[in-house]
């Protein structure tokens, strides 16, 4: 990673670690749990699909590290309006962007791919992920995981 390029990863990962947003409860929406006994990063993603299948808002709460938070912040600001399919798409990407070499369109992804930079440290890609895998979770489940 190029000196540039490291010191904009930085500033992305403080900024959206210490100022998270969509930050907060979202009564009456599909909710998942997601944690990471390794490191003791938790997770509680909140996402209210729309009529047509839509992310019409999603955020979370939790704690755990930098990477975790900021890679949950910036998760939810890309999915939020997208189609199921898009937001599918996207979380598919961004999987393939943290934990391979292979070559993958990252078109939508925005300033997460500088997270790709994880990929280096194992160890740091389940906290990267974390979100992700609970809003595939949401998905997966068809909008019918624990509510509240």
């Amino acid at each position: 990673m190029s000196d540039e390029l490291e010191e904009l990863y930085q500033t992305v990962i403080l900024d959206h670690s210490k100022r998270p947003r969509n930050r907060g409860e979202l009564p009456g929406a599909t909710q998942v749990q997601g944690d990471n006994p390794s490191c003791g990063d938790e997770i509680l993603l909140s996402v209210k699909f729309g009529p047509a299948g839509e992310v019409e808002d999603i955020k979370f709460t939790g704690s755990g590290c930098a990477i975790s938070q900021a890679s949950a912040s910036l998760m939810t600001m890309k999915l939020k309006g997208k189609s199921r399919e898009e937001s599918t798409r996207l979380a598919t990407a961004f999987h393939t962007l943290i934990t391979s070499e292979t070559p993958v369109d990252t078109t939508g992804l925005g300033d997460i791919i500088l997270l790709k930079g994880v990929r280096k440290f194992p160890q740091r890609v389940k906290c990267a992920a974390l979100a992700w895998r609970a809003f595939e979770q949401a998905v997966g489940d068809g909008g019918s995981a624990t509510t509240e």
